[in-house]
């Protein structure tokens, strides 16, 4: 069921509803956060008759309950195949950037020679690797009432951008409406928002604190790949 009333109105920007609408019977593209944002992006394209096919980018690689959650969205939904994981820019650029990182590893990392990709560059090479036309359009969950930068943003240069093959398919959405649509399909939200009432999205102590409580496993696995990260809990614990 798809919000109908009381929407985020811009005066001059289309309504997603009509930019969903145009988007039947196409295979598009959406990048998954796993957030609530974005899943109700996938529903509101699933019902408008589109072909949707998700990609994510990970944070920190093999993450249980991003797997987990990753599987269940692609079992929910019935897809024939894994959702597309892929390292996200975040990941290169705090490698790149040191972050948490003990001094003997530095040398080594900047060694590599990381290059840290650019968000333009991800949905070419998404479309390229999956075998679709360059002018495949990519969807999103960016709401204009999630944040005023985000209202200005869209008000200035709407939820459609041709050149980047992008729309924002649910931007005039409040979260009652995202909520709402969540509910009412019956599907779940991810573990995390139980833990932190979002999607896994930092290394500060907001996440790292419940992942070490609810996955110890996980919260270790973090620490291998950044081993000061549990500096900021040790600060708290002052």
């Amino acid at each position: 069921m798809m919000p109908s009333a009381d929407l985020v109105a811009i005066p001059g920007v289309t309504p997603s509803a009509a930019l969903r609408d145009e988007l039947a019977g196409q295979t598009v593209l959406l990048a998954f956060s796993r957030g609530q944002d974005s899943l109700a992006a996938w529903l509101a394209l699933r019902d408008a008759g589109a072909d949707v096919i998700p990609y994510h980018l990970y944070l920190v690689p093999g993450l249980s309950f991003v797997d987990e959650s990753l599987a269940y969205y692609a079992g929910w939904f019935g897809l024939d195949r894994p959702i597309l994981n892929l390292p996200h820019p975040s990941l290169y650029r705090w490698l790149a950037n040191l972050v948490y990182q003990p001094p003997e590893r530095a040398a080594v990392i900047e060694r590599c020679g990381l290059v840290v990709p650019e968000y333009t560059e991800i949905n070419p090479i998404v479309r390229d690797y999956l075998q679709l036309p360059p002018a495949t359009w990519v969807c999103d969950g960016v709401r204009a009432a999630d944040s005023p930068n985000r209202r200005m943003a869209l008000k200035s240069h709407g939820p459609v951008n041709r050149k980047a093959c992008t729309q924002k398919v649910v931007w005039d959405w409040k979260v009652s409406h995202v909520r709402q649509a969540i509910a009412a399909a019956g599907v779940r939200l991810p573990a995390e928002y139980e833990w932190f009432k979002r999607s896994f999205d930092g290394l500060d102590r907001r996440f790292l604190e419940p992942i070490r409580q609810h996955r110890p496993a996980d919260y270790e696995l973090i620490l291998s790949w950044f081993p000061l990260a549990d500096l900021d809990l040790r600060r708290a614990a002052l």
